[in-house]
């Protein structure tokens, strides 16, 4: 297997284990700040020991590196609180698609950041995606799942704001995988904690078998999956792992659908199909990039 395909095997991976993210969010039955803080608490020791393993074998990360994991931690933290929250307004599918816009966000950050130019059909490809996301928010459907489609929308753009400028700051930072996410984990659940009172308020004492999923949540996705994620970011162009991330919200709606009972309309779901062909076909120049972007540090 060549180099190139291994990593995006690696990233499908990765983006196949964060897709029980949101059905365990919901099966833990806490609230929105209460779910981001405990995945991201639960996962700073085994993180922590990830990365003293690193530094062992690498050495210290650049001071650069540090600094940019810290700032990923921080949009990390918006990042976790408005995608549980849109969980909690339109369900785990839908918020999991919507949370995905951040491919159109990665593509043109990263023409500016790394050069990596926009296609023609990105560029095409961008109103067909928006005009999917208006079907999901229900606006003219009285069927629409959720118990607020528009909140729970504008709740996962803010998702996907964060979570592209998270990529990004994660893939400029280092070509290391547990260093960084160690970081980010940390910081990002002091974010939660300090921002928490903002956005519903978390609860802080334990309780069984909520925190059961939390702690299998923080152990699959937010460890294993985001480790994955996370090495593949500065070994292949910023726009090509974003759009290999789309195996998340097609897996997650599947998921919802078996494990939760959501059945969201059939305007919400054709806005689904609207929003994942819209950046297939908006990505496709992306796709077919071999040469991953240099990364210093």
């Amino acid at each position: 297997m060549s180099a190139h395909r291994r990593i995006v095997l690696i990233a499908i991976i990765g983006a196949l284990v964060i897709s029980t993210s949101a059905p365990l969010v919901r099966l833990s039955g806490v609230s929105p700040a209460t779910s981001a803080l405990f995945r991201c608490a639960y996962a700073v020791p085994p993180m922590l020991l990830l990365a003293w393993l690193e530094r062992r074998r690498l050495g210290p990360l650049p001071r650069r590196a540090v600094l940019m994991s810290w700032a990923a931690g921080v949009v990390f933290s918006l990042d976790l609180l408005f995608w549980h929250h849109a969980i909690d307004y339109v369900g785990a599918g839908l918020a999991t698609v919507l949370g995905n816009l951040q491919v159109f966000i990665v593509a043109f950050a990263a023409w500016a950041l790394f050069g990596e130019r926009p296609s023609t059909p990105l560029m095409v490809g961008t109103p067909v995606v928006f005009a999917g996301v208006v079907l999901i928010s229900g606006v003219f459907d009285s069927a629409a799942y959720g118990s607020d489609p528009l909140l729970g929308v504008a709740a996962g753009v803010a998702t996907s704001l964060s979570y592209a400028a998270y990529l990004l700051l994660l893939k400029g930072g280092s070509d290391r995988a547990a260093g960084p996410l160690a970081h980010a984990t940390v910081v990002a659940t002091a974010g939660i904690a300090l921002l928490s009172p903002w956005f519903g308020g978390a609860e802080f004492v334990p309780s069984w078998p909520a925190h059961g999923w939390l702690l299998v949540l923080a152990l699959g996705p937010q460890v294993l999956g985001w480790t994955l994620i996370t090495y593949t970011l500065p070994r292949q162009p910023a726009a090509l792992t974003s759009l290999l991330l789309l195996v998340q919200p097609m897996s997650t709606v599947a998921i919802s659908t078996v494990v939760l009972g959501e059945r969201p309309s059939v305007l919400q779901l054709a806005g689904c199909v609207v929003v994942v062909l819209g950046v297939l076909y908006g990505s496709r120049r992306s796709a077919a990039a071999k040469v991953p972007v240099q990364v210093e540090g």
